[in-house]
């Protein structure tokens, strides 16, 4: 039983940076790809960044891009997002989702969804003040 756990988030000043994890625990082996979303109160989550772990293939939102990056451990049972010179419209709930197979072909898309996604987090709260 594969559970992840989201970390990192808080308070951060705009211009500044904050990596966010996403810790696999369980049969982590099996997870295929990994991804962010995140969520403004009262709006519906959207993908902000994902990455197919075999092949290394990332998409990046547009809101994001060029300021984001993913790693992995090298273990790649951990899933890291970092993203800089923050700004005050990266204040979100953010959650980390995964899963195996045919759902992982449209996890790297802009229509990626969350829900789709076997695996999910609790989300971490990240709030940015300018």
């Amino acid at each position: 039983h594969v559970q992840l756990v989201e970390s990192g988030g808080g308070p951060a000043q705009a211009g500044g940076s904050l990596r966010l994890s996403c810790a696999a625990s369980g049969h982590a082996r099996s997870i295929e790809c990994m991804g962010w979303f995140r969520q403004v109160s009262g709006k519906g989550r959207e993908v902000v960044a994902s990455i197919h772990k075999a092949t290394g293939k990332t998409y990046y939102a547009d809101s994001v891009r060029g300021r984001a990056t993913l790693s992995q451990d090298d273990a790649r049972t951990t899933l890291y997002l970092q993203i800089n010179d923050l700004k005050p419209e990266d204040s979100a709930m953010y959650y980390c989702a995964a899963d195996q197979g045919l759902s992982c072909w449209g996890a790297l898309t802009s229509t990626a969804r969350f829900d789709d996604l076997k695996l999910r987090g609790q989300g971490t709260q990240v709030t940015v003040s300018s």
